[in-house]
């Protein structure tokens, strides 16, 4: 089954590696995927990126994860959505 989970993305530093603004950059996603590791792993394929190290998976469906794409470095903070389910299309 399928839940919805929701990713909060934090960019971390630039293409050139320099840190950005605390106050920059902040964004927030929903993905429907089985687990938070697969919401994770989903997100990070359809943005072209990789991920840095391993995904770190918590109680209740959480997980955080560090990614790398053209931009920069980013963090990723993945929980559910919500409580309800979704069926698949």
């Amino acid at each position: 089954m399928l839940m919805k989970f929701s990713i909060e993305q934090r960019h971390l530093t630039d293409a050139a590696g320099k840190p950005i603004p605390r106050e920059a950059d902040v964004s927030f996603h929903l993905c429907d995927a089985e687990s938070a590791d697969d919401a994770v792993r989903l997100y990070i394929r359809d943005s072209g990126a990789e991920v840095i190290g391993d995904v770190l998976k918590f109680p209740g469906f959480q997980a955080m994860a560090t990614m790398r794409n053209v931009h920069g470095v980013y963090t990723l903070q993945v929980s559910p959505a919500s409580g309800v389910r979704v069926t698949p299309a």
